[in-house]
């Protein structure tokens, strides 16, 4: 225990030098939220890979797809890493730095002001950047809070609040470039720990044949393509987690300060191995929870012997790692969601000080204070998202479901047809833009008062309102163009 706490309180002291040595080289906005704009090709890859990996693909997701669908939650980190992270370094990646470079812009929300000529739809864009990534915070605290409390003991409550104080105290003193180097930092622990994991959890399986014959005598759909729950119920979590990342700012933000197009080149395969090997070993630790956990051997995982999705990991992973090598574990999840959580705070608190403030409230705003307003937004964002993770409404997977289908749903017609086409216009990007929001958001809200006992279509699922709400953003946008263009022609 003292050992672990130890080790912990050096890698803390570590982060917080390194994001005084980013204070000291912040001089500007640009600096603080983007590094300058020069960021090579492996801080790059590692800050994509690991702002893209958190506590909620370890504790959350890993734990609650790999009980319910076995190994066929593998294909969730396939397409992962072939369409959140190829595809969109192979697709986007140039074109995000080209596009922000030639408007000038550095926030998302600035593109589609400029692209579609339109300053509601930054103040728009903004509001929802703002409102719906503080649940994904909250999300990524609870599953740190989890595995604190079940690795070492320390209260709930306790944790939220040192790791809501450690964030806020990195992020603040040094912004991206401190952030960036730190994610190489991350990067390499994380693989060096998820490596270990499966090693130990192999062989305390007695093998994978081992392990696959137990899963497939407690239910043979758990070793198949697709696992008991369903097509439809994978299909929605692969769809979500692999599409949204074309259109989530903080994973968006990572090209506007990538250096040139060979760092995009070297980006693209370095961040897309990161991802095979971090998404399949936390997908497959996941499929083996129900080879290695049981009410009676782990009691704070059940209730009443149905699991407790955002438990099941954590007890995992301090069940199969030896006690001498546990602080592994801790390393792992802590390095993967410190990242996530800065690049959440460095994209809200822009949407704010740049985009709002600097936007609408004071357009003459030096520099200096609107770094200086993302330094304090960054910790009111923090603050929010402690204070949320206080209340546990709810599992997981089910709020980053909420949080990222909502995003993607706004942003994913826009922006990607908005970077891609230049027969879009105003109509088609508000319309795809809120009808996906409202169709995410409708379909979740039916789903929540579902009648009690009564099993939820996928579709009214989080990950299922989310999935369906981006294809409608992503079908409106061009539909709605045409048609404007035909009606005018016609005219």
């Amino acid at each position: 225990m003292l050992v672990k706490i130890i080790v912990i309180a050096i890698y803390c002291i570590g982060i917080i030098f390194v994001g005084i040595l980013g204070l000291r080289k912040t001089k500007s906005f640009n600096d603080f939220f983007l590094g300058g704009g020069n960021v090579g090709p492996w801080m790059s890859a590692f800050s994509y890979g690991t702002a893209y990996f958190s506590a909620v693909l370890f504790i959350g997701f890993a734990g609650k797809l790999g009980w319910a669908h076995g190994y066929s939650g593998l294909w969730v980190a396939f397409f992962n890493a072939f369409v959140g992270v190829l595809g969109v370094w192979a697709i986007m990646g140039w074109r995000i730095k080209k596009m922000s470079t030639e408007y000038g812009v550095s926030t998302m929300s600035e593109f589609l002001e400029k692209r579609y000529s339109s300053k509601m739809f930054k103040l728009f864009s903004t509001i929802v950047i703002f409102i719906f990534l503080i649940p994904y915070s909250a999300a990524v605290f609870m599953g740190l809070a989890y595995l604190f409390n079940i690795s070492l003991g320390i209260p709930y409550t306790y944790v939220l609040i040192g790791m809501g104080v450690f964030t806020a105290t990195y992020v603040i003193l040094g912004g991206y470039k401190s952030m960036a180097m730190i994610d190489m930092i991350f990067g390499i622990i994380m693989l060096v720990s998820v490596l270990v994991l499966v090693g130990f959890t192999i062989n305390k399986g007695g093998g994978i044949a081992s392990i696959s014959d137990t899963l497939q005598a407690i239910n043979p759909k758990l070793v198949k393509f697709v696992g008991p729950p369903g097509f439809w119920s994978l299909f929605s979590v692969v769809f979500l987690t692999s599409v949204a990342p074309f259109a989530m700012p903080q994973l968006v933000q990572k090209f506007y300060a990538v250096k040139d197009r060979k760092s995009i080149k070297i980006g693209m395969v370095a961040s897309t191995f990161f991802a095979i090997i971090i998404g399949g070993i936390a997908y497959f630790l996941g499929s083996t929870t129900r080879v290695f956990l049981n009410p009676v051997s782990n009691p704070t995982a059940f209730n009443e012997g149905a699991p407790l999705f955002d438990r099941l990991m954590p007890e995992l992973l301090t069940s199969v790692i030896p006690t001498s090598l546990s602080v592994i574990i801790l390393l792992l999840i802590l390095s993967a969601s410190m990242s996530t959580l800065a690049a959440l705070v460095l994209i809200s608190s822009s949407s704010f000080a740049k985009d709002l403030y600097a936007g609408y409230i004071n357009k003459t705003a030096s520099d200096k204070k609107i770094t200086g307003l993302m330094r304090i937004m960054s910790g009111v964002f923090i603050l929010l998202a402690v204070l949320l993770a206080l209340v546990e409404f709810d599992v997981i997977v089910e709020i980053l479901g909420i949080s990222w289908g909502a995003i993607g749903a706004f942003f994913l017609g826009p922006f990607i047809w908005g970077l891609l086409s230049k027969k879009v216009n105003k109509l088609g990007g508000y319309s795809s833009a809120f009808l996906g929001l409202a169709t995410c958001l409708v379909l979740y809200f039916i789903g929540v008062n579902f009648p009690a006992g009564e099993k939820i279509p996928w579709y009214f699922t989080s990950p299922g309102a989310g999935s369906l709400g981006m294809i409608v953003s992503f079908v409106i946008n061009p539909l709605f163009s045409l048609f404007v263009k035909s009606k005018s022609a016609n005219e």
